[in-house]
């Protein structure tokens, strides 16, 4: 029997990871979509080659792999060209989470999808068991947006602006974690969230 999925998603600077390592502390185990992504056009991959095809040999660096910050520049100038990446990049990944969430041991397994509303929800996603949003105030995300990746803000606006709005997130959620204040209240909420998801593990288990 697969270990019961929880998904794990929510906008960018939201504190996703923060979360995901308050579960690792917790024993789940953590498959992580942005791993898959990179796998999915590592150097010399299928998948690269189709991003090559489709943009040309400018988003590869002198040692043959993709050049992210030129591809995000691309992204985030032109949607077609986000949807055309996504249609390359999300079926692998999706294959690959699937596949190692089978594999996790453990009471539950997390999996951590930062564009899971963007990449079809619940139908792209029907072998997971339940959605977690991480969520945030828009102002709040863009405080740590600035202040993570150094961009301006016409930049991190553009970051935020291309994926799914707050409301679509929230939408497809089971579970929201609010993470707007100190580490550790985000872990407190983590450890009130561990109790309930191994809880209802475990009902699933017996049935």
């Amino acid at each position: 029997m697969s270990p019961y999925t929880i998904g794990l998603t929510g906008g960018v600077a939201s504190g996703k990871s923060a979360a995901a390592d308050a579960f690792a502390g917790l024993g789940i185990t953590i498959v992580d979509a942005d791993a898959a992504a990179r796998d999915a056009v590592a150097r010399g991959s299928d998948g690269l080659a189709e991003v090559v095809a489709a943009f040309g040999e400018d988003v590869l660096d002198s040692d043959g792999h993709l050049h992210r910050p030129t591809m995000r520049r691309k992204v985030f100038e032109d949607h077609s060209v986000r949807r055309t990446l996504e249609s390359i990049v999300h079926p692998r990944v999706r294959s690959a989470l699937q596949a190692a969430s089978a594999a996790a041991e453990g009471p539950y397994v997390i999996v951590a999808i930062p564009l899971l509303a963007e990449g079809g929800g619940r139908e792209a996603y029907p072998w997971i068991d339940r959605i977690l949003v991480v969520d945030v105030p828009g102002d709040v995300q863009v405080s740590r947006l600035l202040e993570r990746d150094a961009v301006d803000r016409t930049l991190a606006d553009r970051m935020i602006a291309a994926q799914a709005d707050r409301l679509a997130r929230l939408a497809i959620a089971d579970d929201v974690l609010v993470n707007n204040g100190t580490k550790h209240e985000l872990a407190a909420r983590v450890a009130a969230l561990d109790a309930q998801y191994r809880s209802l593990a475990a009902m699933a288990r017996a049935s």
